[in-house]
């Protein structure tokens, strides 16, 4: 019997289980609201029921209570008359309608009561069942927002950040990639633009220096006379000097040149 007990526990406790997942928040919600509209219904056709029994009863009520009425207004007709045994069956029917209108007061005032009950728990259960409605939207609300949570989270999850801000990284190295080489090549124009510069500069610092040394060159030179020609003629040496020192100069200004090409 325990093995039973424990078999019948596992199985209810599975069949639990199964329902509990099987179970959709919103379609329960709207069917527990469903069953309260039907409640209602059957509530209030029970109210109904009993509303017309109550009138019927109190309709049978009040004929016995006139017909008992009446044969007390016979009974003393015939008492007025001097016809007492006609008065004792008047009675008779009296006593008789007025037994029934006792039994149905008691009835009728049962009646009032279940009547009233009933009333008080159909008002009871519209107020439930407006109260389930306004919670059962509540709870879809809930419901609603705690799975699109679920499922942002879900999505959260399966996305691959890590790939994702790999990316972003790579891209930004290539980036930085280039904006080096951007960088480096406005270096090197820079660089070249200077050179050309520093060519030009060059060039005219010879260019000057040569003219200085011309100028020199000729304020050295002085203008020779008919008689200075004939003693320079007559002295071959101070010649001989004055060409080589024309030979340097040439020989300077070549350097200078071969310089120039150079830069």
């Amino acid at each position: 019997m325990g093995l039973l007990d424990r078999l019948g526990r596992v199985v209810k406790a599975n069949l639990n289980d199964m329902v509990s997942k099987a179970e959709d928040p919103e379609k329960v919600l709207e069917q527990a609201v469903q069953d309260m509209g039907e409640n209602l219904v059957q509530l209030r056709q029970s109210v109904a029921r009993a509303i017309a029994a109550q009138k019927k009863t109190e309709q049978q009520y009040n004929k016995n209570q006139i017909e008992a009425s009446n044969w007390q207004k016979r009974a003393e007709l015939a008492i007025g008359k001097g016809d007492e045994g006609l008065a004792r069956e008047a009675l008779v029917r009296k006593k008789s309608f007025a037994d029934t209108a006792a039994t149905l007061k008691a009835q009728l005032d049962q009646q009032n009561q279940q009547v009233n009950t009933l009333k008080e728990n159909l008002i009871a259960l519209e107020s439930k069942i407006q109260e389930a409605k306004t919670k059962k939207d509540m709870l879809k609300a809930r419901a609603n927002a705690a799975k699109a949570n679920a499922q942002l989270q879900n999505t959260m999850n399966n996305i691959d950040t890590s790939s994702a801000m790999g990316a972003f990284e790579r891209m930004e190295d290539k980036i930085m990639e280039l904006e080096a080489q951007s960088e480096s090549i406005n270096v090197i124009g820079s660089s070249n633009l200077e050179q050309q510069f520093a060519a030009l500069e060059a060039s005219s610092s010879v260019d000057d220096e040569l003219a200085m040394l011309k100028a020199a060159a000729q304020q050295n030179t002085p203008a020779l006379t008919g008689t200075e020609t004939e003693d320079i003629s007559d002295t071959p040496t101070d010649s001989a000097t004055s060409d080589e020192d024309f030979a340097a100069v040439d020989a300077e200004l070549e350097a200078l040149k071969s310089q120039m090409k150079n830069i």
